[in-house]
């Protein structure tokens, strides 16, 4: 069994990974911190959980009770909780924030946890540092090219998300009221993630030095996100689509669709569908996944399967609720 502690488990992260390990045949779950939550049982705050687990909400974050960690809390909350705990010897850590996917700490070389790029490092590594929802996206639309060094030019990204993406804690953005039957743009040309996805293409693919332009919008459902990249490419498009079949083949969670797929394809799965087309010397590629599972919690599950040597699928065979 794999001991695991989950810090910050009060959120939406924190919530979609408890609803994974309770099912996973080999997790046992000591303890869910969250200093908001502390005494509280975890079913009061995730209601759905009822009758899954007696677990209770602490303050307290007991290490020796753990074997990996995985960190749920906000952006900079990682980097100050592991500045301010002695983490023991040995435990690995999985962080769900953005505080170390561009920059490691110097005692803590952490690897980013993008699977179907970073497979034999995550194997190896003690540290993780897990992709954010639209990078993951995003990334997987364009691996194939990068890998192969065939971007050939400027790449133009419109994604969509749902409201999961925001997090749990209350905004004007995600009040009922004004994201029903509504859409926006929002952090045009200068999202966060786009310095993860710019750092990693600059290693995936470093003759690159085209423009990146990424705009995200809000769509009016909970989750999932579906991008829209499109940028030049010279080859027929049988040539892209078998690039890409025979890149993700060995890749559980990774589909080439025939058909351009949607968001409900995906919901409540780890899976990332694409459909590759081509118009007038543009290849575009549409790439769907559900943000908190592929996107965050699903994709963490994924990364602690291969740090533990087990399979990779282990947990994540989930139902896509289709309707």
């Amino acid at each position: 069994m794999i001991r695991i502690g989950i810090v910050g488990g009060a959120g939406y992260t924190g919530g979609e990974l408890l609803r994974l390990l309770l099912r996973h045949p080999w997790a046992d779950i000591r303890f869910v911190h969250s200093r908001s939550q502390a005494g509280k049982a975890v079913c009061d705050v995730h209601a759905d959980l009822i009758g899954e687990t007696d677990l209770q909400f602490t303050d307290r974050v007991p290490q020796e009770d753990a074997d990996v960690l995985f960190l749920c809390m906000g952006h900079g909350e990682s980097q100050r909780f592991l500045q301010e705990t002695e983490v023991r010897s040995g435990i690995k850590i999985i962080d769900l924030s953005q505080d170390f996917r561009v920059q490691s700490p110097e005692n803590r070389p952490f690897v980013y946890g993008l699977p179907e790029a970073h497979r034999s490092l995550i194997r190896q590594a003690n540290y993780v540092a897990n992709p954010g929802c639209f990078a993951t996206a995003i990334q997987l639309a364009f691996l194939p090219l990068a890998k192969k060094h065939l971007l050939q030019g400027a790449v133009h990204v419109t994604a969509i998300t749902g409201s999961t993406g925001a997090g749990q804690s209350p905004k004007g953005t995600t009040h009922y009221s004004w994201r029903n039957n509504n859409i926006s743009v929002y952090k045009a040309f200068a999202h966060q993630h786009l310095g993860e996805i710019k750092h990693n293409l600059k290693q995936w693919a470093p003759e690159f030095d085209a423009d990146f332009v990424f705009v995200p919008m809000r769509g009016s459902f909970t989750r999932g996100i579906l991008a829209s990249l499109y940028t030049r490419a010279e080859q027929p498009l049988a040539f892209y689509q078998e690039l890409y079949r025979a890149y993700f083949a060995e890749h559980p969670f990774v589909f080439i669709s025939e058909k351009s797929p949607d968001v409900k394809q995906v919901v409540n799965t780890n899976k990332a569908v694409l459909h590759l087309e081509k118009h007038d010397g543009w290849l575009h590629v549409v790439s769907v996944i559900d943000n908190l599972l592929k996107g965050a919690s699903g994709q963490a599950v994924q990364n602690m399967n291969l740090m533990f040597g087990t399979e990779e699928t282990l947990g994540l065979l989930l139902k896509p609720v289709a309707f």
